[in-house]
């Protein structure tokens, strides 16, 4: 009896074995890959379905896949982006009480660079300029509009970061831009509640700054780029610090504007 105990596998050993092949698939597959139901799983891997559960309850909790029961059940696969890698970074941010104004700090060291990569860019005149040029006309047009001009201009950063040359600056960087955006989104609901939210002259002044990042990096003059895309940030920072430097990061969008209410209330 005991020998046979101890010959056995156990069964979340199986289950993290099975997980970390369907892993490997899920992030080597293309966007339309697709898990095998489970009944195909328990005779490819030769496995019980309870192990098949407690791997894609492993990889449910990784955020690769979310479990549908019921008579229309399977695996809904999720390939990570930068939102999902956001989010996990911001729960250790959220854990480690960390601040919205450490996380800006932070954005500082590292994002005006991207711009200067964007600058540097042989094919920028063909990627690059159209889309920025792009976002600052659609970002004109909303200057009336507090919460959608906050997340249309904001989406001028996902650009800079999304076009930057190298894979790994741009996750990382990309990362930690989209928790800000997260940050800001909030910021900008909380305040247009409360008829604070800048004046159109205020809104218009980050459109022309953009529009002038948008120009230096289009002349290919990577050093002003970054010169001026650090000293934009800064201020476009400053903003939202004024109120809510002392608040922590959170990891999710509706926290996030609970945090900033929260602050604001605290502050005001």
């Amino acid at each position: 009896m005991t020998s046979a105990r101890r010959g056995r596998v156990p069964q979340r050993r199986i289950a993290e074995t099975v997980a970390a092949e369907l892993r490997t698939r899920i992030l080597a597959g293309d966007e339309n890959y697709r898990l095998p139901t489970q009944d195909q799983l328990v005779q490819d891997f030769g496995v019980s379905y309870p192990s098949i559960r407690e791997a894609l309850r492993i990889l449910e909790t990784e955020g690769l896949v979310t479990v549908r029961r019921g008579n229309v059940g399977g695996a809904e696969v999720h390939r990570p982006d930068e939102t999902s890698a956001a989010y996990h970074l911001g729960l250790a941010l959220q854990g480690a009480r960390v601040t919205l104004g450490d996380l800006a700090a932070g954005l500082r060291m590292l994002e005006p660079m991207c711009a200067a990569e964007c600058a540097g860019r042989p094919d920028r005149a063909e990627t690059v300029v159209p889309a920025l040029t792009a976002n600052v006309a659609k970002s004109a047009e909303l200057l009336d509009n507090g919460v959608a001009f906050t997340h249309t201009a904001r989406e001028f950063h996902d650009l800079i970061v999304a076009h930057t040359p190298n894979l790994t600056v741009r996750y990382v960087v990309s990362t930690l831009v989209t928790l800000w955006s997260a940050q800001e989104e909030a910021w900008a609901e909380a305040i247009t509640r409360q008829g604070e939210y800048p004046s159109n002259e205020e809104a218009n002044a980050v459109v022309r700054t953009h529009r002038r990042i948008a120009k230096e990096i289009e002349a290919g003059r990577a050093a002003e780029a970054e010169r001026l895309y650090r000293t934009h940030l800064a201020a476009s920072q400053a903003v939202v610090l004024e109120k809510f430097d002392g608040g922590v990061v959170n990891a999710s969008s509706a926290g996030a504007r609970l945090a900033t209410q929260t602050v604001s209330r605290t502050r005001l």
